[in-house]
């Protein structure tokens, strides 16, 4: 009964000695981790800008050429009209979710 005491006495204080040993010292900055992810998403929003960008021109163009070509046809201009609203209604949410992302950003720095 003695020798159990005094075996948990004995691993309690060598795990305390050990926390305390090899405990490091952490001051208040910003962990490694974190600032490369920051970085990392910052570098991904900016080609998601890039990219919807193009993909927004490319759809304008298309409805417009739709719709210039069309010879009249009421279903083709409809269908040209509403690919150029919808292009632009999507290419507006991104630019406002990248107003949103940058806004919060400031918030939480």
């Amino acid at each position: 009964m003695k020798q159990k005491k005094f075996l948990l006495l004995y691993t309690a204080f060598v795990t305390v000695v050990f926390f305390f040993l090899f405990s490091q010292v952490v001051f208040a900055a910003d962990p490694k981790l974190v600032s490369t992810l920051t970085g990392a998403f910052s570098k991904i929003e900016g080609y998601i800008i890039k990219i919807a960008t193009s993909f927004a021109a490319v759809a304008v163009a298309t409805g417009l050429l739709m719709r210039k070509f069309s010879l009249g046809d009421e279903k083709k201009i409809y269908r040209a009209n509403n690919l150029i609203k919808g292009s632009i209604t999507s290419y507006v949410l991104i630019l406002c979710i990248d107003l949103v992302l940058s806004l919060i950003e400031t918030v939480l720095a």
